[in-house]
């Protein structure tokens, strides 16, 4: 990874799920499933029936829950609450994380497509919670989601980061086309983990030896990539 491809970066944007937390873990398969019993509930529609129609709004809006409030006129918080009440055992805390996010220059941020208290429920069970400088959810995005520019933009004024001065952290491809298009580092987290073989291609994490132009670097393990980029700063450093 050459450490030359970071300098000058002062703002750490992170993706939440699958991103802070490997996705092999299946955190994320509780959510989905929930997702899928807010349907069939909500609208009195047979599991299978809820599952297609979760799928095509997340194909189509970008969310689940975009498709949900365009088609249905569904309570956003509503929603969240129900889908974000799972068990966060799964998730182990990371010190080694936790020490390599520490040791990054600059500002740190989550940027997530779920809500804010999902956010900081899930990285202080990791252990890191206490070091990002702000967070941004889904609402604060006035429910766009990421891989629309929208939210981005907003994101940015916001913390007011200068995009060419900043990395962004992601699980799926599509949600880095902007961030690269506005000149900000991109990282691509990859999985093999089975539970979203039913996701739309374009719409799952990305998975190992898949490439695309807009990504800058990929990697199967953030601990491992950051505790790499801030060795190679220390030893710039005293070299």
């Amino acid at each position: 990874m050459p450490h030359g491809d970071f300098h000058g970066v002062e703002s750490w944007v992170f993706d939440l799920d699958n991103t802070l937390y490997p996705a092999h873990c299946n955190l994320f398969a509780q959510i989905d499933a929930r997702m899928t019993s807010f349907i069939a509930e909500r609208l009195a529609l047979p599991h299978d029936r809820a599952r297609f129609l979760q799928k095509d709004y997340y194909a189509r809006y970008g969310t689940t829950l975009s498709g949900l409030m365009q088609e249905h006129d569904v309570c956003p918080r509503a929603f969240m609450d129900h889908v974000h009440d799972i068990d966060l055992a799964p998730v182990e805390s990371n010190s080694r994380l936790r020490a390599a996010m520490a040791a990054l220059p600059g500002r740190r941020y989550v940027f997530t497509n779920g809500s804010l208290r999902h956010a900081e429920n899930v990285a202080r069970k990791i252990g890191v919670w206490d070091l990002f400088d702000g967070a941004f959810d889904v609402e604060m995005g006035g429910y766009t989601p990421k891989p629309h520019q929208g939210p981005y933009v907003l994101f940015l004024s916001h913390f007011g980061i200068a995009p060419e001065r900043a990395a962004m952290f992601e699980d799926m491809a599509d949600n880095l086309e902007v961030p690269h298009a506005l000149g900000m580092r991109t990282i691509l987290i990859q999985s093999d983990a089975a539970w979203c073989d039913d996701e739309p291609s374009h719409k799952r994490p990305s998975r190992p030896g898949e490439r695309h132009g807009h990504v800058h670097h990929v990697t199967s393990d953030l601990t491992d990539f950051l505790e790499s980029l801030t060795s190679a700063a220390r030893q710039g450093a005293t070299g």
